[in-house]
């Protein structure tokens, strides 16, 4: 491909290439010497599941494989046992190495659903981080300021607020820099949160005289609320190991605009055919469900195979069919406000039921069903988080999301 050809497939979804310039000017050595850029990027085996908030960067080192580039995929082996102490408003715990290391191979079992193994260099920062002695280490600090360190929004507000900052926090950004030292790295991907990590990375490159990487940060993708990062802690995330109907059926519920994000962040579609498919749902060409299960197919196909994908779409649809759910019902939009809320005051206020006690007897005769489950609990509790589909007897149904 061109560089422009290349420049457009990398940009997609990108909120930040830091400096656009010096990665043109990249591709076209790379074009001219047949030499491949170093792609890196870095994950903390800091808990052993990935979800779909993870596969963002993953997706995004496919494309440059696809692009012919060199991949590698770091496993923080040694910074998960510091702690990335972004956006925390304190110490992280600190892992044993035993847990890095369980943690570590389920990533390497989960990332080849999405990378080429072939084309994929799994390494892992103990290689060179290991072998610092302690002078190496305080000739690394000497490379930065505590003024610089404060910068960072995170530090400073602890700083202010008279909150405690261990020493070992501030070597973090320093040893995931000399990750791209030591990797000789062209390019790092990263979320937002990681863009002072990884320019620290760009300044370490330039000490030890190398051309600084391009930095190209990613957004985080947002989790079935619509509202908050993805998170296994919120309850709003999609495990990419989680059963086929479960990934099937959460992609289902979330809204139409959500749909359109993990499109173009997570999905195989080129970006004329991203384009199309927009007009199409602009003029009433498509029906949003039908856009959403070809987005839950191929979700459920990269991780559990085709036939996986096709039996999930036949279950979703069975229980639909024989649950008789209308494809276009009434769509209501409640204040999410974190935590859970009773389902029967969901039923009052989207019009279901008159007041929560008429919910409650709706409930009690076996009349509510949320997302084709019939409901017994009367006091049951839903998170306040992404979409249901919530039927009251025969013929009264709803489509409820939380922002």
């Amino acid at each position: 491909m061109t560089v422009a050809e290349q420049m457009e497939i990398i940009k997609r979804g990108a909120v930040e290439i830091l400096v656009e310039k010096d990665l043109v000017e990249k591709l076209e050595n790379s074009l001219k010497t047949g030499v491949p850029l170093k792609i890196k990027a870095g994950f903390d085996p800091t808990a052993p599941d990935l979800h779909l908030g993870h596969t963002v960067l993953l997706h995004k080192m496919r494309q440059f494989q696809k692009l012919g580039h060199e991949v590698y995929f770091l496993i923080g082996d040694f910074t998960g046992m510091i702690g990335d102490p972004t956006g925390k408003s304190e110490t992280r715990k600190v892992l044993t190495r035993e847990d890095v290391l369980k943690n570590a191979e389920t990533y390497k079992e989960q990332v080849f659903k999405i990378l080429d193994p072939k084309l994929t260099k799994v390494v892992f920062n103990s290689e060179w981080l290991g072998k610092l002695s302690a002078s190496d280490m305080i000739a690394l600090a000497s490379k930065y300021t505590v003024a610089r360190m404060l910068e960072r929004e995170d530090f400073s507000n602890r700083f202010a607020n008279q909150l405690p900052i261990s020493i070992h926090e501030f070597m973090y950004p320093l040893v995931q820099g000399y990750d791209s030292v030591a990797l000789k790295a062209d390019v790092e991907l990263g979320g937002t949160d990681q863009k002072f990590n990884l320019l620290v990375g760009r300044e370490l490159q330039r000490e030890w005289g190398q051309a600084p990487q391009t930095v190209i940060t990613m957004p985080l993708l947002e989790g079935l609320d619509g509202v908050n990062k993805m998170s296994k802690s919120l309850g709003n995330y999609i495990g990419i190991n989680e059963p086929a109907d479960e990934i099937y059926g959460k992609i289902m519920s979330v809204s139409d605009e959500l749909m359109l994000r993990y499109y173009e962040l997570l999905s195989d579609l080129s970006l004329a055919e991203l384009d199309s498919l927009k007009a199409e749902l602009k003029d009433g060409a498509v029906h949003p469900m039908a856009v959403k299960k070809q987005l839950a197919r191929e979700m459920v196909g990269r991780y559990h195979g085709v036939e996986a994908a096709a039996q999930a779409d036949e279950n979703f649809i069975k229980r639909f069919r024989d649950n008789e759910t209308p494809e276009e019902m009434p769509e209501f939009t409640l204040a999410a406000g974190g935590g859970k809320v009773q389902l029967c005051k969901v039923l009052a206020e989207s019009g279901l039921t008159k007041s929560n006690s008429e919910g409650r007897r709706s409930i009690q005769g076996g009349g509510v069903k949320v997302n084709g489950e019939k409901i017994a609990d009367e006091n049951l509790e839903i998170a306040c988080s992404g979409e249901y589909v919530i039927q009251v007897g025969k013929r009264r149904f709803a489509k409820v999301r939380f922002s």
